[in-house]
């Protein structure tokens, strides 16, 4: 005897039959978007062993496949293009699943802690956002609940569905760095953005990384709640998998300031980890190398301290000062230390300026993601280092770029009785800019003199708080970018 029970729910049609369920994955949904060619998205869910699951778009078959034997299911849909709204049908025993207005496009992941969480209604001048934001049709938006696990989980549990942004709670509880984010984007790009939100704040990257990406830094620093090793990948990374998506942007790094060589180590080690869980559970059909964007470290209150945020920011770019680089491959960055909000409601460390950073970078997202050319999407670095007498001219970018120069202060140097002289935290000091031109800034080093005379060290912007709103020394000329901090010993 068969006992059928149709039940419609927000989430999908779900078909039982003696005691089996025919259904796609929670979190695929009408409204929702899949990602678009050259790769294919990969769509799963349950029904009864044995039986066939048909896929039609747009009422053209697609594909046929077979459940297994673990009553799962999963389709690879042939390459779409950017566009839509499409009607996907899955059928299987005479039960049909329907996803109505689905796009193709481009599927981002927004992950991290509190600054990721930070929410659009907090913004100022949000409902202009939220009204902005429903204008464009092709942007989606869906969010995870905070939920932690011991151990992985299957489906994730789901706070908000897909669905379009518009002035309503549901946007206006959505992350405004993943939301300003895709606006960005889609009027150069043109194609459909699919944001999901994957954020708590608070958390360490410990919480969001894989025991096999723990293991590598043995990074098992003792947290309880949601900041314990694991336990938010567990519950809201590795359900979604096998979502093909596109790449992943990240606001997270002040639960672990004052660890900065372990975060060095975790932060490109859950990078590549990801890369690869996303690749082989998506059928490969997410890239191995998928683009990955960060936000450094934005202010904090304290202006004087010269450890936890600088460093932390420096390890953020594997020690090179900036991406991508040689570790960190197929990754850009947003340089946010120049846009703090000591008045900000929700605390010094919230800064309410969302725009910025999301403007840049989605600029670094076109060039390193979407392969734009002639664009400068990162502020000047340093290429050269030469002292002479009491001075030490520092050029950027080879001289290629015209940097502008909008304060004196911000340099310090490392002072030493030898050549070989290790710089500790509290051997700079203060070197202020004498003169600069198109491509060079020179610093007056004489406070390095008698017995401490060797210049063995420089560094720039080495501050929790470097200086106030876009008033950092260094910027390029053409583009507004604040060149980012930056430490460099001997030999020059």
């Amino acid at each position: 005897m068969k006992i059928q029970i149709i039940a419609v729910q927000l989430l999908f049609t779900v078909w039982f039959t003696d005691g089996a369920t025919f259904r796609t994955a929670n979190y695929y949904h009408s409204h929702m978007v899949l990602q678009k060619s050259p790769a294919k998205a990969n769509i799963w869910g349950y029904g009864n062993a044995g039986a066939d699951v048909s896929v039609t778009i747009d009422g053209k078959t697609v594909s046929h496949v077979t459940i297994g034997s673990n009553t799962q299911w999963n389709v690879l849909l042939p390459p779409m293009g950017a566009g839509g709204p499409h009607v996907l049908t899955f059928t299987s025993g005479g039960v049909n699943v329907t996803l109505n207005d689905v796009m193709f496009g481009d599927v981002w992941v927004c992950s991290g802690q509190s600054n990721m969480y930070f929410q659009v209604k907090q913004l100022i001048n949000h409902t202009d956002v939220m009204n902005r934001a429903h204008a464009y049709s092709s942007l989606r938006i869906f969010k995870l609940d905070r939920v932690q696990s011991a151990t992985p989980l299957t489906e994730p549990t789901i706070l908000n569905q897909w669905h379009r942004p518009g002035n309503d709670a549901t946007t206006s509880s959505f992350s405004a760095v993943c939301l300003l984010y895709a606006m960005e984007l889609i009027p150069d790009l043109g194609i459909p953005m699919g944001m999901v939100e994957s954020s708590w704040g608070g958390t360490p990257v410990e919480a969001w990384s894989s025991p096999d990406a723990i293991n590598v830094c043995n990074a098992h620093r003792g947290k309880r709640g949601p900041g314990t090793p694991s336990v938010l990948w567990n519950a809201m990374i590795h359900p979604i998998l096998p979502m093909t998506i596109a790449g992943a942007i990240w606001y997270q790094g002040e639960n672990n300031a004052g660890h900065a060589a372990q975060y060095s180590c975790q932060f490109s080690s859950m990078i590549q980890d990801w890369r690869e869980k996303f690749h082989q559970q998506s059928g490969q059909q997410t890239s191995q190398l998928f683009p990955f964007g960060f936000v450094q470290l934005a202010p904090n209150a304290n202006k004087t301290i010269h450890a936890g945020f600088p460093d932390l920011r420096w390890a953020q770019t594997a020690s090179y000062g900036y991406v991508p680089n040689p570790t960190l491959r197929n990754v850009f960055m947003a340089v946010a230390m120049d846009l703090p909000d000591f008045h900000s409601p929700y605390g010094t460390i919230h800064p309410r300026d969302k725009y910025d950073v999301a403007e840049r970078l989605a600029l670094a997202a076109r060039v390193v993601a979407y392969n734009e050319s002639n664009i400068e999407y990162q502020g000047p670095f340093p290429s050269k280092f030469t002292l002479s007498g009491h001075t030490m001219t520092i050029e950027y970018d080879q001289g290629n770029n015209p940097i502008e120069v909008r304060s004196d202060r911000g340099f310090e140097v490392c002072c030493g009785h030898s050549n070989n002289f290790t710089c500790g935290i509290y051997n700079f000091r203060p070197a202020p800019i004498t003169q600069h031109d198109q491509s060079t800034v020179t610093i007056d080093t004489s406070v390095c003199h008698g017995t401490n005379h060797f210049v063995t060290g420089v560094r720039y912007a080495w501050e929790v708080s470097p200086c106030d709103v876009k008033m950092c020394a260094i910027y390029g000329e053409d583009d507004d970018l604040p060149a980012p901090a930056f430490i460099k010993h001997v030999p020059f």
